[in-house]
């Protein structure tokens, strides 16, 4: 199954929440059936980016919205651990800072963005200047409204400067989202991050998903599309998001560059003066050294037959 072409929101499609099942796990019936793909996936990830790192030509910008309690952390615990920290970042955008109020609202965001070589996950984002903003009537709709099109035209900028951005709406329901601050009560490592407010917040449900109805159809693009992930099943979630990366990654058709320097300059002049205090010829200690290392020493000839 494909899931970039299942989940995508195509440009100028209505993203309509109401009709995409939450509960939805494709051919899968529980967490253990998806540990094969889902270990492959993650190895193929790994391979990616150490290559995407050499190489320095491409960046990624993956971008994670949700309800509260929707799986922004556990996609990025579970998902982004097959990349190596050297090359990825996580940034988590809060309430804005005074700092940042003074300026436009994409000021904080942009300079975030990932540079060649490297992966950032956006948890939460731009997008929250059309969601929140717009639920709680935090700036006039003449404003917020405007918003659409200036977030395209910076995502747009981004993907002529070299930047793939992917977008996920990790869907849950309503009833999901309850259980799951149910559930933090009975687990330690969790409570911290109960508060009134998730609760409260429930009371604009529809609203928000209107919201979100109206970003996600509205900034879709080539470019930058938006996957809309069933994630009631957090093991399907991390299933196809880890596809969807790898199918976009893959999709760069990379290459590991070319070696900097002469490779048999550097074996003749440094190898050899080893092979030298060996007593043994270059280019049969570079033969040595290529050999797998359960190969090494043996000693070609017959085995002595032992005596009777």
């Amino acid at each position: 199954m494909n899931y970039a072409n299942q989940f995508r929101i195509k440009t100028g499609n209505k993203a309509d929440l109401g009709k995409i099942d939450a509960d939805y796990h494709g051919d899968f019936d529980n967490e253990e059936s998806t540990i094969d793909e889902l270990n492959k996936y993650s190895k193929r990830l790994s391979d990616l980016q150490s290559l995407m790192y050499a190489e320095n030509k491409n960046s990624l910008l993956i971008v994670l919205q949700a309800m509260d309690a929707g799986g922004k952390d556990g996609t990025i615990r579970h998902v982004m651990e097959a990349l190596n920290p050297q090359g990825c970042n996580v940034v988590g955008f809060k309430v804005p800072t005074a700092e940042e109020l003074a300026h436009d609202y994409l000021w904080r965001i942009h300079k975030m963005t990932p540079r060649n070589g490297h992966i950032t996950v956006f948890n939460r984002s731009h997008y929250e200047d059309v969601l929140v903003v717009r639920v709680h009537d935090l700036v006039p709709k003449d404003v917020w409204s405007k918003r659409y099109n200036e977030i395209n035209a910076f995502e747009r900028g981004l993907a002529n400067s070299g930047t793939t951005i992917v977008k996920f709406f990790l869907h849950i329901d309503k009833e999901e989202q309850l259980k799951r601050f149910r559930d933090r009560l009975d687990e330690a490592d969790k409570q911290w991050k109960i508060s009134d407010t998730d609760y409260e917040e429930r009371e604009f449900w529809d609203d928000y998903q209107q919201a979100y109805v109206d970003a996600i159809s509205k900034c879709s693009f080539n470019y930058a599309p938006w996957y809309v992930i069933p994630s009631n099943r957090k093991w399907f979630r991390n299933l196809a998001v880890s596809q969807i990366l790898v199918e976009t990654m893959e999709g760069w058709k990379m290459k590991y560059p070319a070696p900097s320097v002469d490779l048999a300059m550097i074996k003749q002049k440094y190898h050899a003066e080893v092979a030298e205090q060996l007593g043994v010829a270059a280019e049969e200690l570079i033969v040595q050294e290529e050999q797998p290392k359960e190969k090494r020493g043996k000693k070609k000839g017959k085995k002595k037959k032992k005596k009777k």
